[in-house]
């Protein structure tokens, strides 16, 4: 589990708020914990899934319809302080292409949530 020790609710540390448990039949049998990221520097990520056996995926939105490197600067960290553990981080933004941003990391076109098959 993702945690700096001593945080709660509203406070600074990495694990905020609560979790979500999702229904194992609408996710292929795959529960996960859905959290909001953020260290004591403010470095944050939107949302961290996180499963039971400790694989995470990041996720950052933006309204724009350009993603920039330091955009992924949440999710940059993330992946640096989880190491094999993170499986893939995504930006999610307005725009129309998919772009990579270096190892593990993308940017996905919001669209792309409706037009994607499983």
């Amino acid at each position: 589990m993702i945690d700096e020790g001593g945080g709660g609710a509203g406070q600074a540390s990495t694990k905020i708020g609560g979790h979500v448990s999702t229904n194992p039949a609408a996710w292929n049998d795959v529960r996960a914990r859905l959290y909001h990221y953020r260290t004591k520097d403010q470095v944050e990520v939107d949302a961290v899934v996180e499963t039971m056996d400790g694989r995470v995926i990041g996720v950052e939105t933006k309204a724009g319809g350009t993603v920039r490197a330091e955009d992924l600067a949440g999710l940059r960290n993330l992946r640096d302080r989880l190491g094999e553990k993170f499986i893939a981080g995504f930006v999610l933004y307005a725009g129309q292409q998919t772009l990579p941003f270096g190892d593990r990391l993308r940017a996905l076109p919001l669209e792309a949530l409706w037009n994607t098959r499983p």
